[in-house]
This record gives structure tokens, C-alpha cells and sequence, in this order.
């Protein structure tokens, strides 16, 4: 599977300005409250949460925050896959060790953002991230940086997302469009209501966004180089979070 870091590879297209929208959005949605540990999830697999954790991350960096990924999915880690890291040492190996969480941060090509993998697959994933070090290493990661982005495996799967909503001051869940039926992302919903998680909002991913000459040439101002537009006139993108 191939992974696009798209809020560096294309800055002005259709979909890094979607990512600087959600961006707005959850800061606009939790102005009152404070929301610097956000977990990000999704009612089922393949629908692009961890490809959304690695672009918003970036949105948020480039606006000066520092964004710490925690990459909590022990079951299918894969924001080392995505950024070109090393993952030998990463969360699994940290809750296991009695050591500075730092020593285990992977530092990222992109200003601003650090990532810490998940390392490598533990029998038991579900008791490590529910663990009382795994709360400390929130804990202590929230002292270092402005906003920390816990990907976290798919909520109706597994528990592990359930608990760790618990310690994440609002949740945003990704749906695939198309992809999931209504009953099943309301299933998702449900499961993190009854653990008290606050949810900001909904990210509706894979949408296709079919643009005309003119958006495309406001964006390229004039180019001619026909094989960027054709392939920038459909693009997959990820709509805004909606409260």
C-alpha cells in the first residue's frame, strides 16, 4: 500500500486545503474547552485514519505547534510507514521499559512533528495501552507539546480505542464514504458515548471531488502542464469535521 503525506507533497490542492479546513474546524469546535490530546479512530479498518493523523499533524505544524503522533494502533502500526521512520523501538518497547519516553521519539523531515511508532506487535495490545504507564506517557508527552494525535486501532475491532478515548480530551472519527454503512459508524459512535469520550466531530474521508479548469487553474495559476491537470481534476479528499 502506498501512503501520500499530501499536506507536503501538495501543498495548494484540493485536499491539503481540506486538512487546513478540519484543522479551523477542530480548533473553532473546542474553543471553550481545552483539547490538546486529540485521539483519532474510525468505526472500521482501511478508512484512512492514520493517513488523516499524518496530514493533520502537519496542518497543525505549519501553523507553528509543535504535534506529537502517538502511534497507539499496537495491532497495525503505521504512521512509521507513512513519515519513513525507523519502528524497532517504538510505543510497545517504551511500555514495556522503565525509561524516558524522549529516548524513544523519532524526529520527522516535517518541522514541528514527532512521531512515536508503535514498535513492534505485542501478544497483549489492549493491556499495554491500557496500562497505568500508558497514562503516565500521556501524561508526561502533554508537559512537551502543544498537541498530541493518538492513532488508534478501529473502534467496533477492538477495545483499545474505548480506552483510550478515556485519556484523549476529544475524539475525531474517520468514515469512509460509501465504505461503511450508517448502522455501523453509529455503532462506533455509541461504544465511545458509553465511555464518556467527547467527540469533536466526523471526518468523511475518500470522497471524490471532481473540479473544473477553473479551480484548477486558480490553484496552478495558468500552468500548462496537462498531466497535472488531469490528475489533480479527481481527487480522494477528506471532508471538514462537522460538530
Amino acid at each position: 500500500m502506498t501512503y501520500s503525506l499530501i499536506t507536503v507533497e501538495q501543498s495548494k490542492s484540493v485536499i491539503t486545503e481540506a486538512f487546513r479546513t478540519l484543522r479551523t474546524n477542530v480548533q473553532f469546535t473546542s474553543i471553550d474547552l481545552k483539547t490538546q490530546k486529540i485521539m483519532v479512530t474510525s468505526a472500521g479498518p482501511r478508512e484512512g485514519k492514520s493517513v488523516t493523523v499524518a496530514n493533520l499533524a502537519v496542518s497543525i505544524a505549519q501553523t507553528g505547534k509543535s504535534v506529537l503522533i502517538l502511534d497507539a494502533d499496537l495491532r497495525n502500526p503505521t504512521q512509521h510507514k507513512i513519515f519513513g521512520i525507523d519502528n524497532g523501538r517504538g510505543l510497545s518497547v517504551a511500555l514495556f521499559e522503565d525509561e524516558d519516553f524522549r529516548d524513544y521519539l523519532k524526529e520527522t523531515e516535517v518541522s514541528g512533528v514527532t512521531v512515536l511508532t508503535g514498535g513492534p506487535i505485542p501478544p497483549n495490545p489492549a493491556e499495554l495501552v491500557g496500562s497505568k504507564r500508558m497514562k503516565q506517557l500521556i501524561q508526561d508527552a502533554s508537559q512537551e507539546y502543544d498537541v498530541i494525535l493518538i492513532d488508534t486501532p478501529p473502534v467496533v475491532a477492538v477495545t483499545d480505542a474505548a480506552i483510550l478515548a478515556q485519556e484523549a480530551d476529544g475524539v475525531i472519527m474517520v468514515v469512509a464514504s460509501g465504505e461503511v454503512s450508517k448502522e455501523y459508524a453509529q455503532t462506533a459512535k455509541e461504544q465511545l458515548d458509553k465511555v464518556g469520550a467527547k467527540i469533536l466531530g466526523v471526518v468523511l474521508n475518500k470522497v471524490d471531488v471532481k473540479t473544473g479548469d477553473y479551480y484548477y487553474y486558480y490553484y496552478y495559476h495558468g500552468s500548462q502542464d496537462k498531466r497535472k491537470k488531469r490528475h489533480h481534476r479527481k481527487e480522494k479528499a477528506s471532508s471538514s469535521v462537522s460538530a
